[in-house]
């Protein structure tokens, strides 16, 4: 087995064992509180661009299914773990997680000490790091050097890597669609066009540089925009898009799609110091004053003092009092900064997209 090292660009190193794909990675080092869910949150979009460290000790036990994909192929750059499981023991799984990460070319650094590693990214937050192996050509001054070189995730448009290039579509093929949507892909998962087509929702997905014009000619019903990873501000081309789009078409927008549809309003967005990766954030709905359990992954926020008129605040996280959604009182423009659409985590907020069906009616009928 070959030793391995993180080097962070913070000065902090962390040796183990390298498996998987024995290759150097590097990106920013986060960490994920989630029990389980490997396989979704390493094949989330959302995640490009990131070394993900999974809090929970003992990772792969039930190995890797063809059923639980969130893309065509894994998206994060590596993989941190305690101890990587060496038995599969479920029913569904098609292979192990050691042997998924090899297909795709992916290290997994295990035998670290994570408790440590995740109290240095709370304490001095997420940052670059990388993850190599300790061979006969191993320098760590050189790879210190390296990783202090490593870009921040601040200003990087990291949705044109993963949005589809050419427009697809996903709907329900046993019944006739009720909606037609027009979803920007700024790094979409499935099992959010799962939710939308169980509600029967026919989607177009377009890539996420698609002009407005583009979506007049179609006329949807409805405009929806993806989650993703990156700064949502170096996302300019969509920016300017979904201004030109308030007004015409009801909005939904998840993740980065609400951070574009809140800059678009007007609003700020700021990077927060290690970010929400998660399946248990406390989220409070102040229209039904009820606490949602919520599947999170971000690491920018929309910055509540830069709210203009005309847009309101309504979800709160409760652990530290960050927006997690908000809505346009001027348009039919709502989104949430958390994943409705779990996969992993609970179905607290499955109603989110009811109420998007709702305001395509309500816009139909009017």
């Amino acid at each position: 087995m070959t030793e391995g090292i993180l080097v962070l660009s913070n000065g902090r190193s962390f040796r183990g064992r390298l498996r998987g794909e024995i290759r150097p990675t590097q990106g920013e080092v986060i960490f994920h509180t989630g029990i389980t869910g490997y396989q979704e949150i390493l094949t989330d979009p959302s995640y490009a661009g990131q070394i993900v460290t999974m809090t929970y000790p003992h990772i792969g036990n039930y190995g890797i299914n063809s059923e639980d994909m969130e893309s065509k192929g894994i998206h994060a750059a590596g993989l941190i773990v305690k101890e990587l499981s060496e038995v599969t023991s479920n029913w569904r799984a098609d292979q192990s997680l050691e042997e998924w990460l090899k297909v795709h070319k992916i290290s997994v650094l295990e035998g670290i000490d994570t408790r440590a590693l995740v109290k240095t990214i709370r304490d001095q937050g997420a940052c670059p790091g990388i993850i190599a192996p300790v061979d006969s050509s191993f320098d760590l001054r050189k790879l210190e050097n390296e990783a202090r070189q490593l870009p921040l995730m601040e200003g990087q448009n990291l949705a044109k890597r993963v949005s589809t290039p050419e427009i697809f579509h996903w709907q329900n093929q046993n019944a006739e669609p009720r909606f037609r949507v027009f979803a920007y892909d700024f790094g979409i998962k499935y099992n959010i066009l799962k939710s939308m087509a169980r509600l029967g929702i026919a989607t177009t997905v377009v890539p996420y540089s698609t002009p407005m014009e583009e979506v007049l000619e179609m006329k949807p019903d409805g405009v929806f925009l993806s989650n993703g990873p990156g700064d949502p501000s170096a996302v300019h081309e969509s920016i300017q898009a979904v201004k030109k789009l308030l007004g015409k078409f009801p909005i939904f927008g998840i993740c980065l799609g609400h951070q574009i549809l809140s800059l678009a309003l007007g609003c700020e967005t700021y990077k927060l110091k290690f970010g929400h990766h998660g399946a248990n954030h406390p989220v409070l709905d102040y229209r039904t004053e009820k606490v949602e359990i919520t599947s999170q992954n971000h690491g920018f926020s929309v910055d509540e003092s830069s709210l203009p008129p005309g847009v309101r605040v309504t979800h709160r996280n409760l652990n530290d009092q960050t927006v997690e959604g908000l809505e346009a009182l001027d348009y039919p423009a709502y989104s949430v900064q958390y994943h409705p659409e779990a996969a992993p985590g609970p179905h607290d907020a499955q109603y989110l997209f009811n109420r998007f069906v709702e305001m395509m009616a309500g816009s139909n009928s009017a």
